[in-house]
């Protein structure tokens, strides 16, 4: 039975991938949530969040704040927040 080669792979660090969350609510007026998530170099996955109000001058950005060792540990870190989580986050960018 042959054996597989490995080979390296170069890979790139991929293009954040960008996702609309529920608008966030008890603000006025309404900001939308998006999350942006990538896989970086190493394979584990990192997401932040954008925060954009009606007035783009209000709009705000978390760093990379989720890290994850999969994508899905990552999903489950940004829905176990709550909504007073992302509104507190939200008023402490500004």
């Amino acid at each position: 039975m042959p054996v597989p080669t490995l080979r390296a792979v170069t890979r790139e660090q991929r293009e954040p991938a960008v996702h609309d969350l529920e608008p966030l609510r008890g603000v006025s007026p309404p900001v939308l949530v998006r999350i942006s998530v990538r896989q970086d170099e190493y394979g584990g996955w990192r997401g932040r969040l954008h925060f954009a109000a009606e007035d783009p001058a209000r709009g705000r950005e978390t760093a990379e704040i989720f890290c994850a060792a999969t994508e899905q540990e990552l999903w489950q870190s940004v829905f176990g927040l709550r909504d007073h989580h992302l509104r507190d986050l939200y008023r402490s960018l500004g």
